[in-house]
């Protein structure tokens, strides 16, 4: 069902706000949407503003190939559910991934924590 491996490394560097199960849950619970290739995985949610329905790629874990193979059909999906955007927040890094710029993704401001 999900492929465990690609997410618990990408959950690891997400600030341990949820464990696998968590996300499972919410996946059962149709909170979540999960999306898989052979080696790949991405967690999209809908997040509904006053203004606007956006799609949030919540999660993603994988190889570059197979996230970029889910793509397009995470995109026909959101738009066919009244999303006008999606958006991540994800590691500096990804600023640099050519398949993200090309499919029109671009940094849109700077998120900052600290530990209370």
């Amino acid at each position: 069902m999900m492929a465990t491996g690609a997410l618990e490394a990408a959950l690891l560097r997400s600030g341990g706000s949820h464990i696998l199960a968590d996300v499972q849950a919410a996946v059962d619970q149709g909170l979540l949407q999960l999306w898989e290739t052979e080696d790949s995985s991405i967690v999209t949610e809908i997040l509904e503003t006053p203004r606007q329905r956006v799609l949030n790629v919540f999660l993603a874990g994988g190889t570059q190939d197979g996230l970029e193979e889910l793509a397009p059909t995470i995109r026909d999906w959101a738009r066919a559910h009244g999303c006008g955007k999606a958006q991540f927040l994800g590691r500096p890094g990804f600023q640099r991934v050519p398949w993200l710029a090309r499919s029109g993704w671009k940094p849109v401001g700077v998120m900052m924590e600290t530990d209370l």
